[in-house]
């Protein structure tokens, strides 16, 4: 069930066809759990990383674990995402502003999965596949090999905008296959994410539909 349930995701939201930019880049997570590659901030509001963090790795690594650049790391509240113009991170701003979470910090390292996408036409929000990392903290611009174990389902404003939950092996909560386990190694670490996400925004805007392993 997990299995089909995480590739219907993803091969739903895989709608890139660009070459990966790098062919080596399929092997520089096979071992470690975090790319070590240079990045740089020209400004303050911006990150460049050594490659397009939107097309220069693959979604998936052939052994079945996935990549996730980090926007976010968790326990901040600053809103980063990757700009689909050029694949920097870029801080958001919202009303001339830079972006600022007023809400708890994020639970996890929310990113994103490189290569895809939820498509519009088919209710999604256009951008690219979330995630949140549960477990320690990743740094900002850095690309984590991971394990989806579950997916939230929400809507935000009535679209699509759903959250895949993942682990990193070796890492607190890396053991867990799924959100049974996770929450009966765990005991509350899947409603924490739940509220997280029904309360970060302001009422009425996000619409929880449920929680999927």
């Amino acid at each position: 069930m997990k299995c089909m349930l995480i590739a219907g995701v993803l091969a739903a939201g895989v709608l890139w066809t660009l070459p990966v930019e790098n062919p080596a880049a399929a092997l520089c997570l096979a071992a470690g759990a975090q790319s070590v590659e240079v990045v740089h901030a020209p400004d303050p509001f911006t990150l460049v990383g050594p490659r397009n963090y939107l097309t220069g790795w693959p979604t998936k690594h052939a052994d079945g674990g996935y990549n996730v650049v980090v926007e976010s790391p968790a326990c901040t509240n600053e809103k980063w995402e990757v700009d689909e113009k050029d694949g920097a991170i870029r801080w958001e701003h919202k009303k001339g502003k830079p972006r600022v979470i007023q809400y708890m910090a994020y639970p996890g390292s929310y990113g994103m999965f490189p290569r895809t996408l939820l498509a519009s036409d088919e209710g999604g929000d256009g951008d690219p596949l979330d995630a949140i990392v549960l477990g320690p903290a990743v740094d900002r611009g850095a690309v984590v090999r991971v394990k989806v174990i579950g997916v939230l389902r929400l809507l935000d404003d009535g679209e699509q905008d759903d959250k895949l939950i993942c682990v990193r092996k070796g890492e607190p909560m890396g053991d867990a296959d799924d959100l049974e386990e996770l929450d009966r190694k765990y005991p509350g670490a899947s409603a924490i994410v739940r509220t997280w996400f029904a309360g970060y925004k302001e009422p009425g805007k996000i619409e929880i539909v449920g929680l999927e392993s």
